[in-house]
């Protein structure tokens, strides 16, 4: 008896275990299907061919493809038409990113909880409100009118589902094992969808509300003097001087502006404010080989994997190496046997935010121009992972979707109604046409042309050819504005608030063979004062545009060695321009000897962020310290309000020191510039010492800086954490936390062969048990860059390319 009911008791142990293991528990997969030996997570250890031949027979393609892979995995790839080389492209750039490819673009259309189950409610309703999904199916229509790039699109999804077919359990990236879930299907709206996700990320800022609580707040003399006036030493990209021969559109503005008074808060997601990037490009006559030198590198959040993809794409109308977004066809910053090509962020305002006027609490319609206009409605399904799905119902007026919320949620802490938002990304385009053609492009009528389909994110592209041309090009689709339209929330009901027209693409600032041979943009203003159209005021602080520029005047005889030290360029404008002023204003004789050792240490700095120092963690503290003290006191209200930016507080400390706004108007004393000073040199002190303790090594920069590259699932242990770096948002080496210089790349536009050389903070593959997962990152930290293997021809198979992919 007692041996039947041990017995009982294994089997039913038995099946018990069983039962568990084959079903997911919670968020986690079926823990047997995942730590099985041979098909589990085990399996994502490094297991494919880094050597030898692969064979990999296609119905989809109709001559053979070769795909080279070089030491550190970059594909070259070898096709004889678009159809075949775009196959390829998106096969091979599923192969190693399949997952982050397919993360993002359900991020950017708001399915992230179809896989992450209810959690993720509320962030995939507001992407859904916020248009991204209908701003993406909008992009198709329009590239629909494009056999060209329709053709393309399908094509590189094609390529990406022919990978996903091959995928076992055994094989599947690891991170759709700890998700317990399969790839979907990839169609051609991904891709569109990817972009407005960029679009949203670079261009989805806005300050709107923030703004008119500022106006409601402080009054319109207050608005002008510090949140759009631009600083005293910002240089713009375009050269001074440089003339507009055109006559501007005119906009017809409002007598009185609207002021909708305060407001709760809708601007539920703003790009990291530090998304920009630094691009220059110098002539002949300023280098020492006597031909064109550009640079460029992309300042992004970065991640592991990275949110490049090095690639170069071969066919017999074209060659071009550069760096790729996964879930588009194409390089998108590189490249070819030609020209070479840029990009950095601009500010220009694209995003506005309407008050909109109901009939009734019915919301049917909406009054405009004196008349009652239906509303259209819009139906999201959110489906939801383990449980039932959500049916979100969006009303839409002429200006764009109404975003609304009536409850707080973790996207959102605020209650809003009835603001309708008016945004570039919710336009038909097709901005792949441009990439397209700077693939091809010979010369720099075919670099500015290839603009003209260009809409969003705005840019300022750099340029250089082997002709010895220079230029810079702003490209994107910017309404006609009246001065300050856009600023803060318009009244939707008034048609002088509607975007009427956009300014003709010739009118877009560019600039061409300048006299003083030199170029740069670092997402500050793009043009001088005298441009005649309304830019916005959400642009860079002057400091690294500034320095690029001093440093470019003085230059001579350039290298490629010269701007690989200039891409590392750790100097601080900003305490180059504040440290005297606030060393000087310090009464020494209230420090302590801990602090008069800190202080004496900051009047001996350099103003370089190096990352062994601790003076630069020591000054941004003090920094952050008197900027809230000079201003904390004037925002404490619940209402969200715009602040002053980094740059015009400076204007305001060094041209204004007897300034009435250097006092705390929450005490009964009048406190003087000076005040603040001392207060906030101890306050930071004090900061630095309970959070690192006393003063030492782990004060560094480098250790302070925190740049970490977090798994863009932020799946824990399988990112690349405490990496020691210098820089800071004020330098050329834009490294902040981790925020920083997601591609750096140098190009040499020899006449007689063009040289790149280039590296990003990760590496080729996206497979965490990879060797090549994280290879790049040391070489990045360390200001090196690897010179790029760009091919003429297909290469011998052999040391440098063990590897090769052939598709027939």
């Amino acid at each position: 008896m007692n041996r039947k009911l041990s017995l009982l008791i294994v089997l039913l142990v038995t099946a018990s275990i069983l039962f568990l293991f084959s079903r997911p528990i919670g968020p986690l997969p079926p823990l047997g299907t995942f730590f099985h030996p041979v098909q589990g997570f085990w399996a994502n250890a490094e297991i494919r061919e880094r050597s030898g031949t692969i064979q990999i027979p296609s119905e989809n393609i109709s001559e053979p493809v070769e795909v080279y892979f070089d030491e550190r995995g970059v594909p070259h790839i070898f096709a004889q038409n678009d159809d075949d080389l775009y196959f390829a492209q998106g096969y091979i750039t599923a192969r190693d990113r399949l997952f982050q490819m397919e993360l993002q673009i359900r991020a950017a259309g708001g399915k992230l909880s179809e896989w992450l189950g209810p959690d993720m409610i509320e962030y995939d309703r507001n992407q859904r409100r916020l248009g991204l999904l209908y701003g993406a199916e909008r992009a198709i229509e329009a590239i629909e009118q494009d056999e060209v790039i329709k053709n393309a699109l399908k094509s590189y999804a094609d390529g990406i589902n022919a990978f996903a077919e091959t995928l076992t359990y055994e094989t599947l990236p690891l991170e759709y094992k700890i998700l317990d879930m399969e790839p979907g299907r990839w169609e051609p709206l991904n891709t569109a969808l990817l972009l407005k996700y960029m679009t949203q990320m670079l261009a989805g800022h806005n300050q709107d509300v923030r703004t008119s609580n500022a106006l409601a707040h402080f009054g319109e003399e207050f608005v002008n003097r510090f949140l759009s006036t631009r600083s005293s030493l910002m240089d713009p990209v375009i050269p001074p001087g440089s003339p507009w021969e055109f006559e501007p559109i005119p906009a017809e503005k409002p007598e009185e502006l609207f002021l909708p008074g305060f407001t709760d808060n809708i601007e539920l997601w703003q790009p990291n404010p530090l998304n920009g990037s630094n691009n220059w490009v110098v002539d002949g006559s300023k280098t020492n080989a006597g031909y064109p030198i550009l640079s460029n590198d992309m300042h992004l959040g970065m991640t592991m994997p990275a949110i490049w993809y090095e690639v170069q794409l071969h066919t017999p109308d074209h060659n071009v190496y550069g760096v790729s977004l996964q879930g588009t066809p194409a390089v998108i910053v590189g490249f070819n046997e030609h020209i070479a090509w840029g990009s950095t962020n601009t500010g220009w305002d694209v995003m506005d935010w309407y008050e909109i006027t109901f009939r009734d609490e019915n919301r049917q319609e909406y009054l405009h121009d004196g008349e009652w206009l239906p509303v259209s409605e819009r139906v999201e399904i959110i489906n939801v992972k383990g449980a039932e799905a959500v049916r979100d119902t969006i009303l839409f007026t002429h200006h764009g979707p109404v975003y609304e919320t009536g409850q707080e949620t973790p996207v959102s802490q605020t209650i809003q109604r009835d603001h309708a938002l008016r945004w570039i990304a919710h336009d038909p385009s097709n901005d792949l046409r441009t990439f397209y053609e700077l693939n091809r492009a010979r010369n720099y009528d075919d670099f500015r042309e290839a603009f003209r389909h260009y809409q969003a994110p705005a840019q300022n592209m750099n340029y250089a050819g082997t002709d010895g041309n220079i230029a810079m090009q702003t490209g994107g689709k910017f309404p006609v504005k009246w001065e300050y339209q856009g600023r803060s929330v318009g009244d939707g009901s008034d048609s002088r608030y509607d975007w009427q027209e956009f300014i003709p693409f010739e009118q877009n600032p560019y600039s061409l063979n300048p006299g003083r041979g030199f170029l740069s943009a670092a997402n500050q203003y793009p043009a001088d004062v005298d441009y005649p159209y309304y830019l916005g005021d959400f642009f860079a602080p002057y400091e690294r545009g500034r320095r690029i520029n001093d440093l470019l005047h003085e230059m001579e005889n350039i290298t490629i060695e010269d701007f690989k030290t200039m891409l590392m360029d750790n100097f601080s404008y900003h305490a180059y321009n504040l440290l005297p002023v606030l060393l000087q204003r310090t009464d020494t004789s209230e420090l302590n000897e801990s602090e008069r050792e800190l202080f004496g240490m900051l009047g001996d700095w350099n103003y370089w962020n190096d990352g062994e120092k601790i003076e630069p963690s020591v000054f941004r503290a003090w920094w952050s310290e008197i900027y809230s003290a000079i201003w904390d006191n004037k925002y404490d209200t619940e209402y969200p309000m715009r602040r002053p930016t980094r740059d015009i507080t400076l204007d305001l400390i060094m041209e204004d020191p007897d300034s009435h706004w250097f006092n705390n108007i929450q005490t009964d004393t009048t406190e003087t510039l000076d005040d603040l000073v001392l207060m906030s040199f101890k306050s930071a002190v004090e900061e630095l010492t309970g959070r690192y303790g006393d003063p030492g090594e782990t004060w560094q920069w480098g250790y302070v800086n925190n740049t970490n590259l977090n798994h863009i699932a932020q799946i824990p242990g399988l990112g690349v954490m405490n990496v020691f770096t210098g820089g800071g948002p004020e330098s050329i080496n834009a490294i902040f936390g981790s925020h920083g210089p997601s591609w750096r790349m140098l190009v040499e536009l020899d006449p007689d062969g063009v040289r790149g050389y280039g590296v990003y903070p990760g590496g080729q593959s996206g497979n965490p048990g990879s060797k090549t997962f994280d290879e790049f990152v040391e070489t990045w930290r360390a200001g090196e860059l690897y010179e790029l293997k760009f091919l003429s021809e297909v290469p011998e198979f052999g040391e440098d390319f063990l590897l090769v992919i052939r598709f027939d």
